[in-house]
């Protein structure tokens, strides 16, 4: 959560920002510019991926400097192109302080990686996987075939806005140009999978790298989600669905070799993890199971029972299964204007005026209203703490009187971090530890008893199914203050 955060859009999108179950969004059509002529198009290209590195730095935490991972990434990368269709192609790595599980590649070459990412994975062969796809979209010159599919969806949209009549026709045919763009996304996405494991086997890597990093990242999902199932709504997602592309995975690692070939390098890769910092970076703000503290702007506040938090640039977000959800965010308020009256200044919308009340919370002036949706009900804070106004907003499918109490007991907990507190917050770091004969799954599990599902945390961070046991001389990462 940045310091400064972005004002909210209408109801029904807040509604798709605190749902964290569904974790995917339509592709939008946006107007597109016209191609770049060549002789300036290589000075535009390296105008735009400037651009967007700074963007991709903005969100996502700025850079991770540790250079024993980097030169580990690099030297994987080197060996990676090498054995892929560009050799000549240079790439640039950037690792990301961030404990998002990402990865992408600008067109120029610029290779990005997430701390999360890293930390997720258990091996050489798996980030080497990874690395190895994003260096097949590049290779596949993605980014100017999905531009050129943009560009044709927004013709639509213009000819649909600017031609057509009937509002029905006009409808189905946005509906089939996003279906068109998001199913090309997804083609994409098992193209670079397809090309990163090809890379991967011929560089000399465990070529089911991939299948079991994208099994784990859909235990990481499931955990994070709280349903037990990442697939949720996942058809129109830029991305295929996880357990789809795992089953891809393997069946095109089975094409080069049978499991046990290639390097994995497991007990170097978690050599280099020791120390390496887990979830979010203390300064942007984290959460401690369903409480959230945040040192920089220095308030606190916990979750309703239940509730799985997340950490995003924009917000801080919450999920109970797939019924409850909120988000926290920060915006500017006038001094003057009162907090009832910003309730009711049409930031969100069909507010009911008779539930605005004043009240204060740990002395901090406040006031809430409700407000209804379609398929939502939703409990609306704001809080003036400083120059700012917090705005807690709670939302349930269906909002009893005792969901509604919980809402507010959580807003209730909001109130300034100590001085003391501010310094005693540290990030949460993993250790690496060497499996004993009589150490089980639940036993090092219980050492994590600052994250929230330890249990299934151990186990996706460690590469392990529900029934899998730890074996003894290995190594495992364990998460600890």
């Amino acid at each position: 959560m940045a310091a400064t955060l972005t004002t909210a859009n209408r109801l029904r999108g807040i509604a798709l920002a605190v749902l964290l179950s569904a974790c995917t969004s339509t592709p939008e059509n946006q107007l597109v510019s016209l191609p770049v002529p060549p002789t300036t198009a290589s000075a535009a290209l390296q105008s735009a991926t400037e651009r967007e590195h700074v963007r991709i730095l903005a969100s996502y935490g700025g850079t991770y400097d540790n250079a024993r991972l980097q030169t580990m990434i690099e030297k994987t990368v080197d060996r990676l192109v090498a054995a892929s269709e560009r050799p000549n192609l240079k790439y640039k790595v950037t690792i990301l302080n961030s404990p998002a599980i990402n990865a992408f590649a600008l067109p120029n070459g610029h290779l990005y990686v997430t701390r999360g990412l890293i930390t997720l994975a258990n091996d050489k062969s798996e980030l080497a996987s990874v690395l190895a796809h994003e260096m097949g979209h590049v290779i596949a010159d993605h980014a100017a075939i999905r531009e050129d599919q943009a560009r044709q969806a927004a013709l639509i949209s213009h000819v649909v806005s600017d031609v057509l009549s009937d509002p029905e026709m006009g409808a189905l045919a946005l509906a089939k140009s996003k279906l068109t763009l998001a199913s090309f996304s997804r083609a994409q996405e098992f193209e670079a999978d397809g090309i990163g494991i090809g890379i991967s086997a011929r560089a000399g890597f465990d070529p089911f790298g991939a299948w079991r990093f994208l099994t784990d990242m859909q235990r990481n999902a499931d955990i994070k989600s709280g349903s037990g199932d990442g697939r949720a709504a996942d058809f129109l997602t830029t991305h295929p669905a996880t357990p789809e592309r795992a089953q891809n995975a393997l069946a095109n690692a089975r094409q080069f070799s049978g499991p046990g070939a290639g390097e994995r390098d497991r007990d170097e890769y978690l050599a280099a993890l020791e120390g390496l910092p887990y979830g979010e970076d203390p300064s942007e703000g984290f959460a401690r199971g369903r409480q959230f503290l945040h040192p920089k702007l220095g308030f606190t506040f916990v979750a309703p029972p239940g509730f799985v938090l997340d950490n995003t640039a924009q917000a801080v977000l919450g999920l109970k299964g797939g019924d409850e959800a909120m988000r926290l965010d920060v915006v500017s308020v006038p001094a003057a204007q009162s907090l009832p009256d910003y309730l009711k200044s049409g930031w969100i919308e069909r507010v009911d005026p008779a539930s605005v009340e004043e009240f204060t919370v740990n002395g901090f002036p406040a006031a809430t209203a409700t407000a209804s949706g379609e398929d939502w009900s939703f409990r609306l804070f704001a809080v003036r703490f400083g120059s700012d106004v917090y705005r807690f907003i709670y939302a349930a499918r269906n909002r009893t009187a005792q969901v509604d109490r919980s809402f507010r007991e959580s807003v209730m907990t909001f109130r300034r971090l100590s001085l003391k507190e501010r310094e005693q917050v540290h990030p949460l770091r993993l250790k690496i530890v060497r499996v004993r004969p009589n150490d089980t799954v639940e036993l090092l599990a219980g050492h994590m008893t600052s994250v929230g599902h330890a249990l299934e945390r151990f186990r996706a961070l460690n590469g392990l199914g529900p029934n899998d046991a730890v074996k003894p001389g290995t190594k495992a990462k364990t998460v600890t203050d």
